[in-house]
């Protein structure tokens, strides 16, 4: 069992630092490079940066929780959970669906499938 998970390219868990600007403040974030690859993943298929999402993440999360912990830590929260939606079918694999079109009442509650619209909606 371990060879599946001893067998990942060292370049996969190696940290990297990201200096990115939130509101006029220059940050780091330190994250391992797979963590990064998912984040860009992310971020392409709604057409973003990746700075671009971290600071709609940041924004969306201090708006829902009124404050933030630890940043890094939720950001590679955010990308295993995007993972896993998308092993679990609740998120479609294609990349070329935009997360902005998918309906986010069928992806938390876990229904069968996915739908999605063909527009784009505008999430708050």
């Amino acid at each position: 069992m371990c060879q599946v998970f001893i067998s990942a390219d060292p370049q996969s868990y190696e940290s990297r630092t990201r200096s990115v600007r939130l509101h006029g403040v220059v940050t780091s974030i330190r994250l391992e490079n797979l963590h990064w690859e998912v984040l860009e993943e992310i971020a392409a298929r709604d057409g973003m940066s990746v700075t671009q999402l971290i600071t709609r993440l940041y924004d969306e999360l201090v708006q829902a929780r009124g404050a933030v912990g630890n940043f890094a830590s939720f950001l590679r929260v955010s990308a295993l959970r995007y993972m896993a939606l998308v092993a679990q079918n609740r998120i479609p694999a294609d990349p070329s669906i935009p997360l902005r079109t998918l309906n986010p009442d069928t992806v938390l509650t876990g229904l069968q499938g996915w739908t999605h619209t063909p527009h784009p909606i505008q999430l708050s």
